[in-house]
């Protein structure tokens, strides 16, 4: 199969119905392929250059956790053969790998962000008043600290171009209503606490991560999306952490660091990224892979 980076794709027989910042969607009646391409994202922003075979990475990271999960909660992986939905050759290779075929269902516009170390926009936030999506914490934390207990700290689910926004638990309430609230923190903070214990076997820490939600036909609460991949999620070696310090980062942290290193206003387009960020990201990916599911 080549390595050449998939930005866009077309299919003879299905409509595109929906283009995210990584994923396209088409519809096949009951149920939908949902394509990773080789897209980045980064600060709500689509970059210019792609990762090549990322799409892959996450496809069999997303399709690995899905079944260690399943104990927990449904979701909404049906299959990954392609084989009856391609028209040739071409279509085939541009999908082969990187395509999920999926249940339809109504997603749940909030991003579920569970969070097992202080970093990032948290430790801002925590910085500036004490709190992370309202929840007070002990004083005297440090960036890359441990949280005294996995915080659910949803947000906004952003359109390309726009940026997400943190939520309190009652906005969460409000947006999505109290029981499908109260199940998504509790299905998030399961998943978390079992995928963290199963990376700490193999030398890694989960520092947060970022899940999705639907709902089914039948009113159930299912998984969607991605999941644990370093799209979605902090990955840190063990062995280089040290309580109090951000660790190295082994996700797409590596891009935004960049990127703030820049002079980038992040309300513009961004700028294109170096040879060398796109092969250390991607190497980075490939070894996070290898470690989750060896």
């Amino acid at each position: 199969m080549s390595d050449q980076a998939v930005i866009q794709t077309q299919l003879q027989k299905y409509k595109k119905t929906y283009q995210g910042k990584v994923r396209d969607l088409y519809d096949l009646g009951n149920k939908m392929l949902l394509v990773a391409t080789d897209r980045l994202s980064a600060f709500d922003y689509i970059l210019k250059n792609p990762i090549p075979t990322k799409g892959k990475i996450l496809t069999q990271l997303s399709v690995f956790w899905f079944k260690q999960t399943q104990n927990l909660i449904s979701n909404h992986l049906l299959s990954t053969d392609i084989s009856p939905y391609v028209a040739n050759e071409n279509e085939k290779n541009m999908l082969e790998g990187r395509t999920m075929v999926v249940k339809k269902l109504k997603r749940l516009d909030v991003e579920a962000i569970v969070r097992g170390y202080l970093t990032g926009s948290a430790w801002v936030a925590y910085q500036e008043t004490g709190k992370v999506n309202g929840i007070k914490l002990p004083a005297a934390l440090r960036d890359g600290d441990p949280l005294p207990e996995p915080l659910f700290t949803p947000s906004t689910k952003a359109e390309v171009g726009t940026h997400d926004e943190p939520l309190t638990f009652d906005e969460t309430v409000n947006l999505i209503g109290g029981d499908w609230a109260e199940k998504m923190r509790e299905a998030a903070l399961k998943i978390f606490k079992q995928a963290s214990g199963q990376a700490d076997k193999n030398g890694l820490l989960i520092a947060d991560t970022k899940m999705e939600f639907g709902i089914s036909d039948f009113g159930q609460l299912t998984l969607i999306d991605e999941l644990l991949t370093p799209d979605s999620s902090r990955f840190w070696l063990k062995e280089e952490y040290v309580p109090g310090r951000s660790p190295n980062p082994w996700d797409k942290q590596l891009v935004r660091n960049y990127l703030l290193s820049t002079t980038w206003d992040r309300n513009s387009p961004p700028p294109e990224l170096p040879g060398e960020i796109i092969n250390e990201t991607l190497f980075r990916y490939q070894s996070i892979a290898e470690r989750l599911m060896k």
